[in-house]
C-alpha cells in the first residue's frame, strides 16, 4: 500500500469522467435512512388487509426507527439495515365503534429472513369483535405485512442502489452522482443532508462547545489502547477500511474518510487527536483527548472533545456512544458498566 499522499494508481482520479472511485476499488457507502423511511411509509400507508369477512386499513406509520446503508466494495454491494416499525390500523366492524390497534415489527434486519421477522398485533381496546380482527391479523395478516417488507428489501437492493456500481474509466455514463460515505451518514437515522452552499466558509467564527464522556470497560488498559492504535482492531469495530499512521502528526481516516485528522500525542494512557467530521465547516478541527485509566476490575475511559460546533454537539455525542463505545463492546466483548 502506498504511503499517505503518494501516488498509488488505484487512487488516481483524473482519468475518470466523474473523478471518483477508480475501478470501484475502494469502499463507497450510501446512506439509505431517509429513503427507507419514505419507502416504508409509501408501502404501508393506506394498505388494506382483507379476508375472512374482516377488512383492516393501515392508517399511518406510527414509528420507523433504525438505519440502512448500502456499501460498494470492489463492485460488490453489501447491505446493512435494521428497523423497528410500528403501524396503526383500523377496522370497520359490525358495530358503530371502530376497532383499532397497532402492528409492531421490532426486528427487520439483514440478519433475519423475512419469514422470521416478528409481526406483533395489539388492540387499543379488548373487545370480542376486536379479538376476531386481532386473530385474523395474527394468522393471515402477517403474510401481507411480510410481503410489504419483502418489497422494501427488494427496492433497497435494486431501486436505491442504482448508480452505486460506477463505470470504469473507459465507460462514460451521463449523470453519475457522486456517492459520499461518512460517519454521520451511517450513524444517524435521521441524517440531514448538508448542502455545500450552506457550509460556513473557512475563516468565519464558529460557535463551539466541549463534550465529555466517561466509560468503564471490562478489559485491561493495554487492550483498550490497542483497540485505538492497531489497524486490524480499528477496522473490526468500524466495520470498514481505515488509514492509521501511529505517530505524532500521523494521519488517520475512519468511516469512509468522513472522520479524519492526525495524532497529536500517543501514549499507553493518553491519546490526543486533531479530529474533524467531513461535514463540519471547512478547515475546522476539534481536539479529542482519550485518557485511559486501569482500575482494579475495569478500565476507565475519559473522553474530552473541545471545539465541537454547537450545531453538531448532539449528533457527535450519539455517534461516540453508538459507533465507538457500543461497537467496541460488541466487537471485542469488553462490555461496560452502566
Amino acid at each position: 500500500m502506498a504511503k499517505w499522499g503518494e501516488g498509488d494508481p488505484r487512487w488516481i482520479v483524473e482519468e475518470r469522467p466523474d473523478a471518483t472511485n477508480v475501478n470501484n476499488w475502494h469502499w463507497t457507502e450510501k446512506n439509505a435512512c431517509a429513503w427507507s423511511q419514505e419507502k416504508i411509509k409509501e408501502l404501508f400507508t393506506n394498505m388494506n388487509i382483507v379476508g375472512d369477512n374482516v377488512s383492516c386499513t393501515i392508517t399511518e406509520v406510527d414509528k420507523c426507527e433504525g438505519e440502512a446503508v448500502a456499501n460498494n466494495r470492489k463492485g460488490k454491494l453489501i447491505f446493512f439495515y435494521e428497523w423497528n416499525i410500528v403501524l396503526k390500523w383500523i377496522s370497520d366492524g359490525e358495530s358503530d365503534k371502530k376497532v383499532e390497534g397497532k402492528i409492531n415489527v421490532p426486528n427487520l434486519s439483514e440478519e433475519n429472513d423475512i419469514s422470521e421477522v416478528d409481526v406483533e398485533i395489539t388492540l387499543k381496546d379488548s373487545t370480542d369483535e376486536g379479538e376476531v380482527v386481532k386473530h385474523f391479523l395474527h394468522t393471515k395478516g402477517k403474510d401481507a405485512i411480510r410481503d410489504k417488507l419483502k418489497q422494501y428489501v427488494s427496492s433497497l437492493k435494486e431501486e436505491f442502489t442504482v448508480g452505486m456500481i460506477l463505470p470504469k474509466k473507459d465507460i462514460v455514463k451521463e449523470n453519475i452522482s457522486n456517492i459520499t460515505s461518512g460517519f454521520n451518514a451511517k450513524m444517524q437515522m435521521n441524517a440531514t443532508m448538508v448542502s455545500m452552499n450552506n457550509k460556513k466558509e473557512l475563516g468565519c467564527k464558529i460557535s463551539t462547545t466541549t463534550i465529555k464522556q466517561q466509560k468503564k470497560f471490562q478489559c485491561r488498559a493495554e487492550e483498550f489502547y490497542n483497540v485505538f492504535t492497531t489497524i486490524e482492531m480499528v477496522q473490526a469495530f468500524t466495520k470498514g477500511p481505515v488509514k492509521l499512521e501511529l505517530k505524532e502528526a500521523g494521519k488517520f481516516e475512519l468511516f469512509g474518510g468522513n472522520i479524519h485528522g492526525e495524532f497529536v500525542e500517543i501514549t499507553p494512557t493518553t491519546i490526543v487527536q486533531k479530529w474533524r467530521c467531513k461535514q463540519w465547516p471547512d478547515g475546522h478541527y476539534s481536539e479529542v483527548t482519550i485518557d485511559i485509566f486501569e482500575r482494579n476490575d475495569h478500565t476507565e475511559i475519559n473522553l474530552t472533545q473541545t471545539g465541537v460546533p454547537v450545531s453538531e454537539e448532539e449528533s457527535t455525542k450519539e455517534n461516540w456512544e453508538r459507533y465507538y463505545w457500543d461497537a467496541i463492546k460488541r466487537t471485542f466483548g469488553f462490555g461496560y458498566f452502566m
